[in-house]
């Protein structure tokens, strides 16, 4: 069976948010469903974009979609483990902004999983997505991400 195996970029890491297992984040497997951690992930994004003065729903002036995502599971999480979800913006090329979470035990650091996913910008007016503006690149380039 083929793996996904992502490389989480340290040196583009913009944020890092705090957050706790909730015993609603919990599955039949009595551990962080896969729903609750996209849910946390995408929580720690918005919490990582608003820290940069940014929105998913107005990135330079475009709302965002997810184009794709990828998530690589290392070791499981139970409620209420204390976790710490670091996100990576890599410099932008073309129409995708691309982030990178890796969530992670906040004591001792065990990973929990790595994610990736493509962010596009749509222009609402025409549906078709669009360069990501120099306004979003500068606030990654301030942070360190780009």
């Amino acid at each position: 069976m083929e793996r996904v195996r992502l490389e989480f970029p340290e040196a583009a890491i913009v944020h890092r948010q705090p957050l706790t297992v909730r015993v609603t984040d919990m599955n039949y497997g009595r551990h962080l469903g896969h729903d609750a951690l996209v849910s946390l992930l995408h929580e720690a994004r918005i919490q990582a974009l608003a820290a940069l003065g940014l929105s998913e729903w107005d990135l330079g002036g475009y709302p965002s979609v997810v184009a794709d995502l990828a998530v690589q599971y290392q070791s499981e999480a139970r409620w209420p483990d204390a976790l710490v979800v670091e996100t990576a913006i890599p410099a932008p090329q073309g129409k995708a902004l691309t982030v990178f979470q890796r969530m992670v035990h906040a004591e001792g650091g065990r990973p929990v999983a790595t994610a990736r996913l493509n962010l596009l910008l749509v222009d609402p007016a025409s549906g078709r997505t669009v360069a990501v503006p120099e306004a979003v690149k500068t606030a990654l380039a301030v942070a360190g991400g780009a």
